[in-house]
């Protein structure tokens, strides 16, 4: 039974028992204290009336002091029951009748990926999934939440696991179990589900490194560290020493990568369209998309014009983006002496600092509060402290903050005390990252681009880059276009994609000039919308027959 029948039952069993006891009362009180006597229904009438203020009959004054008193407490009672009823009571009663019941059973399925519990790490995962044509469930106690997910069209299953709710959701039908709520929660769900008879894949997300091993053991497939992919992700960012870049977030095949490149307003890619800025010929990279101002432009074409501070997304190998970032950087300085600063030092700025010392980079890390590690004990959000400490002489501030306010609010000090310091941001919530990127951060990288990446080639198999949700870059094989060439196919025309390079054995060829044709061991990078790269499978065959007949 829910919270509010619960009160309403309790407010119908009192007020009655109420009425009646200070009927009886006055009954006495009459007695005892005026000397005239009321019979029951005389006394339950007066009760009434007093306690609902609806005022009085026959009795309306009284000689005695002690029946005064008592009358005026019982106006006061009335008063405040009348308060307190319908916004304690009637009101959320009456709101749960009105609102949309949240499903606490889900129509037979087979096939379905189970999130047990939502959150930031499986925020994109949950949107490529659909893509891809896998349907998706989430399991979800709070009640916020829930409705939350159910008001974004998400299928959705309220109840908590003692209710049951693996059985509700067609668990023993499912492809996989994602298990992503508290980590001792997250083991009672792994055993539950081992124990109904579940052979899929069960993947679990967990807070504490040091509960991976008990994950395993309970039954889990695989354990990630949400917050430690997201921390390796940022260190890669900010140092080249820290190589391989992490497998499945910046790396696509052996040696295919991409990466996020600033151009300084001193190059002459500034102000240049990518025509005449012929970044393909002299780089061998290929530019997919372009930060401005914290908005994507995830459809380039030769027109567009490569702006200053503008952040380039390109693909290529990691000669030919080195050779990028030289022409981005212009005439700017090379590099600075100083140490990588890093704001917050909880999991995630922990692992910043542990993955940095270990490639021999200098650190310098700024918290509040005093623990083992930190160098300066203060608030990152003080201009008085940067400029102490020498901010603009770091070779890049990377915020590792807990929260997307302080973050965005930090970047905007950051620019305006140290205008020319990369910065390299934590998002919590990816729909924060483009507001971030517009208050000036050179990279914004959320936990729930990493994690959805990992648990994305996890469960489909692919080798994938997701930019951000408007962005996508995938691995696909694509054999029905052997023997037909790129130019005319006008693949972006009827798909919305882009192949940046093909992998043909132990080369991967990112120019493909008007004589390139496919061959049918090629593999295709392609890069677009996420719903456009997950149909494009299916709209390459179907074109690539029209073309060959």
């Amino acid at each position: 039974m829910i919270r509010s029948q619960r009160r309403l039952l309790f407010l119908l069993a009192v007020v009655p028992l109420l009425v009646t006891s200070m009927a009886l009362v006055y009954m006495a009180g009459m007695s005892h204290f005026e000397g005239e006597s009321r019979d029951f229904w005389q006394a339950l009438s007066w009760s009434a009336e007093t306690l609902t203020t609806t005022g009085y009959g026959a009795d309306s004054t009284w000689s005695s002091p002690w029946m005064v008193v008592f009358v005026i407490i019982l106006q006061f009672l009335g008063v405040f029951l009348v308060f307190l009823v319908f916004p304690v009571y009637l009101i959320p009663f009456l709101e749960e009748r009105f609102q949309a019941r949240l499903p606490r059973s889900a129509a037979k399925q087979e096939g379905h990926v189970v999130v047990y519990g939502y959150g930031a790490a499986v925020a994109t995962l949950l949107p490529q999934l659909e893509g891809a044509g896998l349907k998706t469930l989430v399991i979800e106690c709070r009640e916020v939440e829930a409705r939350r997910l159910l008001d974004r069209q998400q299928n959705v299953l309220y109840g908590r696991l003692e209710d049951n709710v693996l059985k509700e959701a067609s668990l023993p039908a499912a492809k996989a179990l994602i298990a992503n709520s508290q980590d001792a929660e997250n083991a009672a769900v792994i055993l539950a589900a081992r124990q109904m008879g579940f052979e899929g894949s069960i993947l679990a997300l967990v807070e504490d490194p040091l509960h991976r091993r008990p994950m395993s053991l309970a039954g889990a497939d695989a354990v990630f560290t949400p917050r430690h992919m997201l921390g390796a992700a940022l260190a890669a960012r900010a140092s080249a020493r820290i190589s391989p870049r992490l497998a499945g977030v910046q790396q696509l095949g052996e040696i295919l990568e991409v990466r996020e490149i600033k151009v300084a307003p001193s190059s002459d890619l500034a102000g240049a369209t990518l025509a005449e800025a012929g970044v393909g010929a002299r780089s061998g990279a290929t530019v997919i998309a372009q930060w401005v101002g914290g908005l994507l432009e995830a459809e380039p074409t030769a027109t567009m014009r490569l702006r200053p501070n503008g952040v380039l997304v390109a693909a290529g190998s990691s000669e030919s983006l080195e050779k990028l970032e030289e022409m981005a950087r212009g005439h700017a300085e090379p590099g600075r002496r100083g140490p990588f600063v890093i704001g917050g030092y909880g999991e995630v700025g922990r692992k910043v600092v542990e993955l940095l010392h270990d490639a021999g980079e200098e650190v310098l890390v700024i918290d509040r509060q005093p623990h083992a590690g930190v160098d300066q004990v203060g608030d990152v959000l003080d201009p008085q402290l940067l400029e102490q400490l020498e901010i603009g002489d770091s070779q890049a501030v990377i915020l590792a903050l807990d929260n997307d306010s302080s973050t965005l609010f930090a970047t905007v000090i950051l620019k305006e005390v140290a205008p020319s310091v990369p910065v390299i941001a934590r998002v919590n919530e990816a729909e924060n990252v483009e507001r971030i990127h517009r208050a000036g951060v050179d990279f914004a990288l959320s936990m729930s681009q990493v994690s959805g990446q990992i648990l994305a080639y996890r469960l489909l198999g692919e080798e994938a880059v997701a930019v951000n949700p408007q962005l996508k870059v995938c691995r696909i094989p694509a054999p029905g276009l052997a023997g037909k060439r790129p130019s005319d196919l006008n693949i972006r025309q009827q798909t919305g994609c882009s192949v940046v390079a093909v992998e043909r054995g132990d080369q991967t060829l990112v120019e493909l000039g008007g004589d390139f044709t496919f061959e049918k061991e090629d593999v295709l990078f392609v890069s677009g919308p996420t719903a456009a790269v997950g149909n494009f499978a299916e709209a390459v065959e179907q074109f690539a027959v029209a073309a060959g007949g």
